[in-house]
């Protein structure tokens, strides 16, 4: 019973070894791969007034050695719309934009929104933020 038990023991082990090295492999990054490199990726509006202009735009630029393809950029909430170049590919050293627009500037105060760009960069996942406080109406 004991030498069953080990057998088993033994095997598992190799195995579960196996899985790891696998997972291992699957993880080497690739050196050509697109990387997304943003401007800035936070913007300031300072103050905007009342029913001011709530747009902005995030520069970017594939500086990898592959295609770099947006696959989307979903905000955090209704207030904020980006437009982004989805499913286009970009080509290494090309730069594109981002466009953003406050929807609420309409209602006075401090805000800070958030929105994820989704890629096949290095960095798949980069979180852009935008700020500011509207004035209020006179």
């Amino acid at each position: 019973m004991k030498k069953v038990f080990l057998l088993i023991a033994v095997v598992g082990m190799a195995i579960a070894q196996g899985f790891s090295k696998d997972a291992k492999d699957e993880q080497q990054p690739n050196p050509n791969a697109p990387v997304i490199t943003f401007d800035q990726t936070t913007f300031d509006f300072g103050t905007i007034p009342y029913n001011g202009n709530g747009e902005c735009e995030f520069v970017f630029t594939n500086t990898g050695k592959e295609p770099l393809i947006i696959q989307n950029c979903p905000s955090t909430c209704g207030c904020t719309v980006p437009t982004c170049p989805k499913n286009k590919p970009i080509k290494p050293g090309d730069k594109e934009v981002i466009k953003v627009k406050y929807n609420n500037t309409n209602i006075p105060g401090s805000f800070t929104k958030f929105f994820t760009v989704y890629s096949n960069a290095t960095e798949s996942q980069v979180t852009i933020t935008i700020k500011g406080i509207v004035a209020a109406k006179e």
